[in-house]
Parts: C-alpha cells; sequence; structure tokens
C-alpha cells in the first residue's frame, strides 16, 4: 500500500471511529431522554447507580382498563356487579378483608381514570381511581460475593468496628441484642417484594410455610393459590420464588440464619419470613396486586398466622386511597408496616413518597443511613413524615442462586428496621402496634446528622429495642 493510499484509508477509519463515537452518545441521549419520559429518578454516587424508586404508571394503555372502586358501607357485592353490569363492566376481585374495595375491569376500550370518574359519580360511591403499574428501579448490585467468600466482618450495619472506612460503632448494636435474644420463629414477617427465593441455603430454615392442617388459601373471584410458601400475586399458580433478586436481599436482612458457618447473619437468626410476590422479574408489578398480597396476609392472619410485621422497600409518588386503605386495614389486625422513604434526596415532607408517606398509627417510613452515621446522599428524609433512619448503603445480604450481594438503598435500611422489630417481638410476643412502633423509636440512638432530618431524629438499636443494655 503506497503513502497516499495508507493516508486515505487511516482518515476514513478516524471518521468512522469519530461516528461511531457519535452515534453512541446519541443512544445515550435517547436512553437519558426515555429514563426521564418514564420519570425514573437516579441517583449517582461512588460509582453506582441506585434506581429504587418505583414509579406507577396509569393502566390506560392495558388491553382493559383497570379501575379500584371503595363502595360506601351497607352496598351488598350483588349491588356492586349490577352496577358493573350496568356500565358494561366486570368484577375482577372483591378484597374480603377490606370491605368494599373492589378490582373493575372495563370492556368498553376507555382509559382507566374515565371508568373511574363514571364511578365517582355514583352515589353508592366513596372513591375511585385507576389500577397503576409499579416498576421498581432497583440498582444493580455491587461487588459479587460467593458464600465462601463471605464473613460477618462485611455486615458492617450489624457491627461496625470501622472496616472499610466507616466509624466504629455506627452499627445496629445487634451483637448487645443477640445476648438477649437471637429471634423467635414464632414471629411471621412478610417480604412484600419480587418474592423471595426460599430454596437458599440461607434462608431455606427461616421460610414460613402453610401448617398442614391450614387449607390453601382460596379467593372466591380468583379460585385457589398455591400459597406453601406464600403468595404470588402475579400468578395463582405458581408459588413466591423471586426471579428478581430484590426481595431476597431483604428477606436476608431480617432472617438469614445465624450461626451456621455459613454466609450472613440475619438481624434474626430464628424468624418465618413469608414471601409476598407482586412484583415481577422485571421489577413492574401494580397497586392492585399489592392490596391482593395484603389482603392475603390479614387472611392469613385471622386464620391463625402470627403474621405481625410487613416489610415494603418500594415506593412512588402516586398517591393510592386503596393502598392506604389496605396498609390501614392491616394495621387493625395487629400489623407493622416498615416502608422505604425513597432514593431521591428529597424532602418528604414536600413530596412524599408512598406508602412510606401516608399518615397511618401502623406506618414507619424509614430513612438509609451510610457507614458513618450520616444520611446517605440518595435517601429522602423528612421531619415529619420519615420516622427513622437505619443502615442502607453498601448492605451485604442474599441473592438468587444462593449467592449473595452488596447493595444500597432505602429498600435496604427497610428490612434493617423490620428485623429488629420482629427481635422486639421474640422478647414480648403480644406488644400492640402502638406500642411496637413505639419502642423502636424510644430506643433509637439521637445522631446530629439526623437532626430536622427524621422524626425520631435517631437510628435502630437494636440492643435498646430489646432491653440489652
Amino acid at each position: 500500500m503506497n503513502r497516499q493510499n495508507f493516508l486515505g484509508h487511516l482518515a476514513l477509519a478516524l471518521t468512522l471511529i469519530v461516528l461511531a463515537g457519535f452515534a453512541g452518545q446519541i443512544k445515550r441521549w435517547q436512553s437519558e431522554q426515555r429514563v426521564e419520559r418514564a420519570a425514573s429518578h437516579v441517583v449517582k454516587f461512588e460509582g453506582e447507580y441506585v434506581k429504587e424508586r418505583a414509579i406507577l404508571v396509569d393502566s390506560s394503555d392495558a388491553d382493559e382498563a383497570e379501575v379500584l372502586v371503595r363502595f360506601r358501607p351497607g352496598t351488598s357485592l350483588e349491588r356492586i356487579k349490577a352496577l358493573a353490569s350496568n356500565h358494561n363492566d366486570s368484577l375482577e376481585d372483591e378484597y374480603e378483608n377490606i370491605s368494599g374495595l373492589v378490582a373493575i375491569d372495563d370492556h368498553d376500550d376507555l382509559d382507566a381514570e374515565s371508568v373511574a370518574r363514571e364511578y365517582r359519580s355514583l352515589p353508592d360511591v366513596e372513591y375511585a381511581e385507576p389500577v397503576f403499574q409499579i416498576h421498581l428501579n432497583h440498582g444493580l448490585p455491587g461487588k459479587h460475593k460467593h458464600a465462601n467468600d463471605v464473613k460477618f466482618g462485611e455486615q458492617w450495619s450489624l457491627e461496625n468496628t470501622g472496616q472499610n472506612g466507616g466509624t466504629a460503632k455506627a452499627d445496629i448494636s445487634a451483637l448487645k441484642a443477640w445476648f438477649k435474644t437471637t429471634g423467635s420463629s414464632k414471629i411471621v414477617v412478610a417480604v412484600l417484594d419480587s418474592g423471595v427465593e426460599y430454596t437458599h441455603f440461607d434462608l431455606v430454615r427461616n421460610i414460613w410455610e402453610r401448617p398442614a392442617d391450614m387449607a390453601p388459601y382460596y379467593d372466591d373471584e380468583l379460585g385457589e393459590f398455591d400459597d406453601l410458601h406464600g403468595f404470588n400475586a402475579t400468578d395463582r399458580l405458581r408459588d413466591p420464588m423471586d426471579d428478581n433478586g430484590h426481595g431476597t436481599h431483604c428477606a436476608g436482612i431480617i432472617g438469614a440464619e445465624g450461626d451456621n458457618n455459613y454466609g450472613i447473619a440475619g438481624i434474626n437468626w430464628n424468624v418465618e419470613i413469608m414471601p409476598l410476590k407482586f412484583l415481577d422479574a422485571n421489577g413492574s408489578g401494580s397497586t392492585k396486586d399489592a392490596i391482593e398480597a395484603i389482603n392475603y396476609v390479614i387472611d392469613r392472619k385471622r386464620a391463625g398466622v402470627n403474621v405481625r410485621i410487613i416489610s415494603a422497600s418500594w415506593g412512588s409518588t402516586q398517591r393510592s386511597s386503596a393502598l392506604r386503605d389496605a396498609i390501614k386495614r392491616a394495621g387493625d389486625e395487629g400489623i407493622l408496616f416498615v416502608a422505604a422513604a425513597g432514593n431521591s434526596s428529597a424532602d418528604s415532607d414536600k413530596r412524599p413518597q408512598f406508602p412510606a408517606g401516608y399518615d397511618l398509627p401502623n406506618m414507619v417510613a424509614v430513612a438509609a443511613l451510610d457507614r458513618n452515621d450520616k444520611l446517605a446522599g440518595f435517601s429522602n428524609y423528612g421531619a415529619k413524615s420519615v420516622h427513622i433512619a437505619a443502615p442502607g448503603k453498601e448492605i451485604l445480604s442474599t441473592w438468587l442462586k444462593g449467592e449473595f450481594y452488596v447493595a444500597s438503598g432505602t429498600s435496604m435500611a427497610t428490612p434493617e428496621v423490620a428485623g429488629v422489630a420482629a427481635l422486639i417481638l421474640s422478647t414480648k410476643p403480644k406488644m400492640s402496634v402502638k406500642e411496637l412502633r413505639d419502642k423502636l423509636f424510644s430506643s433509637v440512638d439521637k445522631l446530629d446528622s439526623l437532626k430536622g432530618k427524621v422524626m425520631t431524629g435517631g437510628r435502630i438499636n437494636a440492643a435498646k429495642a430489646v432491653g440489652a443494655e
């Protein structure tokens, strides 16, 4: 090749490289714009993206619009079915344990808000709202951890010795708490999420199983569910096996088996974790399915299952009256609801995230801390609407395929609080929801970094909560 041809080829190659780079940049811009249009909040910190905030999207794009309608007390099921039929709609599901609340399918190709508006105009109706789709955009986990590489010393939230740049004793005082209790298999904690890998070696002995003498869960409209290991609102014929990872991570923080020479230790070495799956493999679900899962928990509680806590590591800025009513009803049955404050670095007093933002007597909204007792940069806060803080950055826990991962977010802080609540109940199982909530709040370690940021001004302290110090 002569020099002239060589220079020509070189120029052509450089031009192609520049064009490829420009095309790549355009794709990145387009991707970013798609993310912005979807209203997904992305927080970047220390080289990782945290995208745990769930987005609620109107179900109007579905083939048949779905709405949640709550009818006034005294409205019979026959009357509800007649009203639906008059509007050329059908009753999809009645939430038996939440009086008057039903899901309705439209068959007229209307958008969901138009259908809801029709029902809001009826004198029999308290409220009507579209079913929203929930998309859990949790971030990729951190460094991959194989089981035989994991050491308790990496769980800084349980014992912070200053490892990896942390501050000694900036933890939940788990070791002191364990001198008094390591949990109880008589306490059931429901994880409302993407399901749980209940076969994980570090979880399998602490997974709730429907008692042999208890009939499978049956819904009049939806039929019988395979609830041997919990509840799957996305498919009644399948068990709640996790295919996303998020729910398994949360479950391990609450109750990975302790002192078994394997993997990690949960806050409770002994507990029963009830998987509730309403998010699919992509982290997508709906308010309708979340409510159905809560309805299931209430049913099992009434049937004799000692489920006392629901841990919910997801949320949105979209308010749902139906979801609020379901959570309130769970509180009436003696169930504490622990929810993530959100990862928008925002003041929740001004821009609340739900379900954490519902002002209910059984609600605990949780902010996230780093390993230096500082509010994590991604964490929401709120002196009135966020109640308490817990470790939530770089938290090691269980993952899919029997593995372990490090992840960050208020999603991780939430099961820390749920785990401590279960630890308290292992010592005083007859505590009311109010007493349990008050104990969590009154036993915090006050932190200067949380003044004016969370209601209690403090981080959970398991030892104080169980009376071990």
